[in-house]
């Protein structure tokens, strides 16, 4: 049997694991289900939030007002806490601040998965089946008392594209749609910086959100049976690399020539939620250079970190 100790201090049962006293200690799993955000599930690919509001750039040093929340059971090992219906920089913030403080306070990283996309946290303890009538109210209590947190460290990371039109299969369809010229809907493309919303449907593929107004342009009406490992895609307000072949049904732009995902290693994806991207031109030949390095391992991927 664990002895008190072993749980940490979870007020008011002195116990930081999941919210319960010793009576739950030995009990079995009796689904044996991992249960994801619906960041990371089928529904993140038509998100079900308004992308009315984009921040361009957060001041993470300054307090931010807490967003009402909410907080409901997600099978029985997940809680799904979300906040308001829309995309901003400002709730992503928020959610990845309480983050920290959870982590730092009241829930052990050994014990709990954390899982941010867009405007909710799924917080997941695949050990023991979760006391949610506890946990609702406490969850709320820790996020009224939070307070100011220091972020986690996050980074903008810049990302080779060639967007040659051997791998651009969509660009000269969506210049006519939009009235733009190739040229010009690459360079817009490259020239801003977006914000990882949300990493999922495929192991690695980032939403990114803060796609210039003039370059929306819907998915297409009928998706493609197979988009390239490492081809950039376009849907609305949002762009992001495929990390593996897959069906998909975003408008193609260019390709990537660096591994978004690798199982071999302990960190399997180098981004995470919160980051920035920016991406930049590459020729043809600088792309087959930068893919041989990638296969390799030796491409030194470019990054900087934000807000120091």
């Amino acid at each position: 049997t664990r002895s008190q100790k072993s749980y940490g201090s979870f007020a008011p049962y002195g116990y930081k694991r999941c919210g319960f006293d010793p009576f739950w200690e030995g009990r079995k799993n009796p689904s044996g289900h991992l249960l994801y955000s619906r960041g990371f599930s089928f529904n993140i690919a038509n998100i079900n939030v308004s992308f009315q509001t984009f921040t361009r750039k957060p001041n993470l040093n300054k307090k931010v007002s807490s967003f009402k929340i909410s907080v409901r059971q997600f099978g029985v090992h997940a809680i799904l806490v979300e906040w308001p219906n829309r995309v901003e920089e400002s709730i992503l913030d928020e959610i990845l601040q309480f983050i920290q403080y959870l982590k730092k306070n009241q829930l052990d990283e050994k014990e709990w998965e954390f899982i941010p996309a867009y405007n909710s946290l799924t917080l997941i303890c695949k050990d023991t089946v979760l006391d949610f009538d506890y946990l609702k109210p406490k969850i709320k209590e820790w996020y009224a008392i939070k307070g100011k947190i220091e972020p986690a460290t996050r980074y903008l990371w810049r990302l080779p594209v060639c967007y040659d039109l051997e791998f651009g299969l969509d660009l000269e369809e969506i210049s006519v749609e939009l009235g733009l010229s190739v040229e010009r809907i690459t360079e817009l493309h490259s020239q801003s910086i977006y914000t990882v919303y949300g990493i999922g449907f495929l192991p690695g593929f980032m939403y990114l959100g803060g796609v210039p107004e003039v370059l929306e342009v819907p998915r297409k009406s009928t998706p493609r049976p197979k988009v390239l490992k490492g081809s950039v895609g376009l849907a609305a307000k949002q762009t992001g690399i495929y990390p593996q072949d897959s069906p998909g049904g975003w408008n193609i732009i260019g390709k990537c020539p660096v591994p978004m995902f690798d199982v071999k290693k302990e960190n399997p994806c180098f981004v995470q939620v919160g980051d920035k991207i920016q991406f930049y031109p590459i020729s043809m030949a600088e792309y087959q250079l930068h893919k041989i390095e990638g296969e390799v391992g030796i491409y030194n991927l470019e990054k900087k970190v934000l807000d120091a």
